[in-house]
């Protein structure tokens, strides 16, 4: 049996696949949009994953450390460790910021997360996993692990607020909920730089403080020098990773951590839902609508396409009801035409999108399962889209053939 789209789609074979390739491109921003979301929802749950913890013990009332500021004192650790079921804990701090090079062959700055760890700390949760070059940080102060995404090599040498630190060890896809690459140094070191203040804001509380009488007692000698000390160093965390023993129910394991520490505790899935549920959900909703309007305008272009093809070959459909043609037939030439033409650009998307997808600055995840639901969406919309243009061709009259 002749296929009567497919002998029309070679007569006009050019328009079909240029039209096809400027659907596919739109396709493919499409499949990269799902990307991204996707990508996003990865993120978090790598940084959930590299973090090594089964609970997070964070300041009350708030759902720290990735989704607001949280501080706790860092002897906090001591009681928790003692807590039934606790097998591991460790401090931690986070801060976002920017990181600069200073090596002058490859200048450059990057944002990255800023995480305190403590050094040496070979199995405690937090520490940085998956090293592709170099080792872990053994000393106390100025050495750093980072991401290979921000483009640090070993050896390299870095600016953290005053400091200066020696890049020790690469590791590989260890980012923040929002992408960006970590950067690891000592916990007392991000301490400081957490909560440094600048030199003329120290001088300043300085001068205040030797102004207080209540401070600055006159016949206690060091008082003063105490006090001065005290401001200028900082024990605080940002939280307290856990390992639970084996066998533990986190659940479990946090009540009582709650209960009579007076902190906020999240178990894996209770962190996972603040990262996916609240920190992305906004991103997620914003995608979402910019999948629903490239679907309505993917479906716009390809009746129109249809249409303006239908209506160029009116004569045709004409003399093809003359000779007897059934409606269902020709409707089923304009259907099909519409799906190949989904079809092709459906191709063109997914191919454009595997290419480019690695050029963007953040994780573009191109799942298998979206591209299928991306191929069986585009089938939809192209039958829906043909219905205009079979309505137009069953109009027809078949006495157009002979009057034209």
């Amino acid at each position: 049996m002749i296929s009567l789209a497919g002998r029309d789609i070679l007569h006009a074979w050019g328009k079909f696949v240029f039209t096809g390739i400027g659907l596919g491109l739109l396709i493919g921003v499409t499949l990269t949009m799902a990307g991204v979301y996707r990508g996003m929802v990865d993120d978090a749950n790598v940084l959930l994953d590299n973090s090594g913890a089964d609970m997070w013990v964070v300041q009350k009332d708030t759902q720290g450390p990735y989704a607001e500021a949280s501080s706790l004192n860092q002897d906090t650790y001591r009681g928790i460790l003692g807590m039934q079921g606790v097998a591991r804990v460790a401090n931690i701090t986070y801060l976002t910021m920017q990181v600069s090079s200073l090596t002058d062959q490859k200048a450059h700055d990057v944002r990255a997360m800023v995480v305190g760890i403590t050094p040496d700390g070979a199995g405690h949760p937090g520490q940085p996993g998956y090293l592709v070059q170099g080792r872990h940080l053994t000393r106390g102060h100025y050495e750093a692990v980072a991401d290979i995404g921000a483009g640090f090599a070993l050896g390299e040498r870095i600016h953290i607020r005053r400091n200066v630190y020696t890049v020790v060890g690469l590791t590989r896809r260890m980012v923040s909920s929002g992408g960006d690459p970590m950067v690891f140094i000592p916990i007392k070191d991000a301490q400081e730089a957490q909560f440094l203040k600048d030199n003329d804001a120290i001088v300043a509380q300085r001068a205040r403080t030797a102004q207080s009488p209540a401070l600055n007692r006159p016949g206690i000698p060091g008082l003063l020098d105490a006090v001065l000390a005290s401001q200028s160093t900082n024990t605080s965390v940002n939280a307290v990773l856990v390992q639970v023993a084996p066998g533990a129910d986190p659940d479990a394991v946090a009540e009582p951590i709650r209960r009579w520490k007076h902190l906020s505790v999240y178990t894996r899935a209770q962190m996972q839902g603040i990262l996916i549920e609240k920190l992305i959900a906004t991103a997620a909703k914003q995608i979402a609508m910019f999948l629903v309007i490239l679907a309505i305008v993917s479906a716009a272009i390809v009746a129109f396409i249809i249409y303006t093809l239908t209506m160029g070959k009116i004569r045709e459909i004409a003399v093809l009801k003359l000779i007897g043609t059934t409606n269902r037939t020709i409707a089923s030439m304009i259907m099909q035409q519409a799906v190949a033409l989904g079809l092709i650009g459906f191709v063109v998307g997914k191919v454009a999108a595997t290419f480019w997808a690695p050029v963007f600055p953040k994780y573009v995840l191109l799942e298998s399962g979206d591209a299928v639901s991306g191929l069986v969406a585009v089938v939809v919309i192209c039958i829906l889209a043909s219905v205009v243009a079979i309505r137009a061709a069953l109009k027809v009259d078949p006495a157009e053939a002979i009057g034209g």
